[in-house]
């Protein structure tokens, strides 16, 4: 009988299909026939028969890239979160809004990405000929760097897959990659280069991109990002097909645990999981880890290096443990030794399997002591700071139109006063970010600035605001300057924002008073704003660059503005200033001709009395 209510069943079925194909609604008496049905124990092998028909939901089809039709550019922006992008399209395959069209219509000229950006280099993929690109100010390698190429270049032919790069900082990393990687694609076809680079975006973006310009690009296609666009990135190279063939890490550091999203981008862009068609990945920074434990970035070259699978080399700990070291499994996951004379011995194996190569796969070299370094760092605005700032432009150039016809200095003096310091407050989020990264890669910043309520104020809080601690050196009556000077040296607070040229000792490893000694973790310095006296910046840099201690500057400033030419003027004489006489004052002349201020007392400058 158990065949009879299988025909039956499929009987009704049957008819209930031609009814449904028929156009027909089905009689209202056949429902309660349909909903009886489940209280009847069907045969196991009837429901095994049926299983096959529940398929899972097939994968929706990658969306196609888009074309661009005769006379027409594949176009995709930059466009914020949640502002408008009228005419464009969202693009979920790219992660981008896409136009397609002859020209870029006006409201959509804000999005335009920069160049070497993601957004940009995802357009000269989709498009038979890249944009040109604007001719950068050229710079010229320090030996340091070409030497530091070289070698690098010398791994890579002898078919190493990874290189890592250990300079301190003001080594000059950036431009010992870039040329670096010039010689590699002289060596075997390189087209698509990345760099990921630490954030804030907006100012180690253009950094790069300044630097690859003033090197040379090779003719190759550079996309530079951050890490927290890698996702993107991944995302990016699965809708297109393809990915890279040269890597560059800064700031590898980043990618030292594997419990992260970021690892599994991260092995998806490197091709660290890989063992064919993996780009060669060059590794930049000056503290590679706390622990051997933390390398997993580096485990292709020791799979490579002892000739074994990739795919055992994916559980550091255990292989560590395997070659000898002092790693064991602790409470709360993997550990190192606390014991002094086994952690020399694991760091002495350590740098064996990266130094004593033939070729050596990593560089290490100190900052000589000797002039500061002092390098721009471009900061990239967001179409609503930008268009604020050009405005903060606009309205000073006139007053200060109105103040030269009348030989109104007092009018030109606050004009200019005004406009630097709306400037500044228009970078502050900028430098708050750029600070906190460098906090993180454990390291103490002094930010010099000039202003107190657009600039150090601001500053300050959003730090305080983030649970980072800071030291305040300016300000009247505001501070006892010895006792923050002293949070700052002692590294109870790693941020000092101060507006004092001189007269203050923030170097690492310091004599304190009382037999104290200074914390000796790394200084950098950033100026938020371009000094216009090279002396002041000179006495500024030397308040952490002093004492056989070497301490990296930069300068920010607002990209492709005039604040650009001021800060390359600064450097320009920065460095001249110590030796050369009358330095100052021909910097001085450069930057009021830049400000339309040439007619004010150089002290409107200077800030002097």
């Amino acid at each position: 009988m158990p065949g009879r209510r299988r025909r039956a069943t499929r009987s009704s079925t049957a008819s209930t299909s031609r009814t449904a194909a028929s156009g027909q609604a089905a009689p209202r008496k056949a429902a309660p026939a349909r909903k009886a049905a489940p209280k009847k124990a069907a045969p196991k092998k009837a429901a095994a028969k049926k299983a096959p028909a529940k398929k899972a939901p097939a994968k929706k089809a990658a969306p196609a890239l888009p074309v661009a039709g005769p006379g027409e550019r594949v176009w995709v922006l930059a466009v914020p979160f949640r502002a408008p992008a009228p005419g464009a399209s969202w693009h979920a395959g790219l992660s981008a809004h896409v136009y397609v069209g002859a020209r870029l219509p006006a409201a959509l000229q804000p999005y335009d990405p920069p160049p070497h950006s993601l957004e940009r280099w995802l357009e000269d993929e989709l498009n038979a000929e890249p944009r040109p690109l604007r001719a950068a100010r050229p710079m010229t390698p320090r030996e340091q760097q070409v030497i530091g190429a070289a070698v690098i270049a010398a791994h890579a032919a002898a078919g190493g897959r990874m290189f890592l790069l250990g300079d301190d900082p003001g080594v000059g990393k950036t431009g010992t990659a870039v040329l670096a990687v010039q010689q590699i694609a002289r060596q075997r076809p390189v087209q698509r280069v990345l760099v990921v680079a630490d954030r804030p975006a907006a100012i180690t973006v253009p950094h790069w991109t300044r630097s690859i310009g003033a090197f040379g690009d090779a003719g190759l296609r550079w996309c530079v990002t951050t890490w927290d666009r890698l996702g993107k990135i991944a995302a990016a190279t699965r809708a297109l097909g393809h990915g890279f063939d040269v890597v560059i890490a800064d700031e590898a550091h980043m990618v030292r645990h594997t419990t992260t999203q970021r690892w599994k981008h991260w092995k998806a862009v490197s091709g660290s999981g890989r063992v064919k068609d993996a780009p060669f990945v060059l590794l930049a920074t000056a503290t590679p880890a706390h622990t051997p434990l933390e390398l997993p970035y580096l485990a292709p070259h020791f799979a490579a290096l002892h000739g074994e699978p990739l795919r055992e080399w994916a559980d550091l700990p255990t292989r560590l443990a395997a070659h000898g070291f002092h790693v064991e499994r602790g409470r709360y996951g993997w550990t190192w030794t606390e014991d002094a004379d086994e952690r020399r011995a694991d760091l002495a194996r350590l740098r064996s399997w990266l130094a004593d190569t033939e070729p050596p796969a990593t560089l290490h070299r100190p900052a000589p002591w000797g002039p500061v370094s002092v390098t721009g760092t471009p900061v990239e605005l967001t179409p609503a700071e930008r268009a604020q700032y050009e405005a903060e432009w606009s309205e000073f150039r006139a007053e200060m139109q109105l103040a030269r016809r009348k030989r109104e200095t007092a009018r030109g003096r606050a004009a200019l006063l005004r406009f630097r310091q709306k400037a500044g407050l228009i970078r502050a989020a900028a430098t708050v970010d750029w600070v906190t990264a460098q906090v993180e890669a454990d390291r103490q910043v002094a930010v010099s600035v000039e202003f107190v309520e657009t600039a150090a104020d601001p500053i300050r809080e959003a730090l305080l605001d983030g649970g980072i601690a800071v030291a305040g050196i300016y300000g009247r009556d505001r501070f006892d300057v010895e006792a923050e000077r002293l949070r700052f040296q002692t590294g109870e607070a790693p941020v000092c924002v101060f507006t004092v040229t001189a007269s203050i000792s923030l170097h690492a490893g310091e004599q304190l008073p009382g037999g104290l000694v200074a914390s000796t973790t790394p200084r950098v310095g950033l100026f938020h704003q371009p000094r216009f006296s090279g002396i002041a910046a000179r006495q500024v840099t030397g308040r952490t660059h002093r004492d056989h201690q070497v301490s990296p500057w930069r300068v920010a400033f607002a990209a492709d503005t005039v604040e650009e030419d001021v800060a390359r003027v600064m450097v320009e004489r920065l460095a001249v200033t110590g030796s050369t006489a009358g330095g100052d004052t021909a910097g001085l002349q450069q930057i009021a001709e830049l400000l339309d201020a040439d007619w004010l007392p150089a002290t409107s400058l200077t800030g002097a009395d």
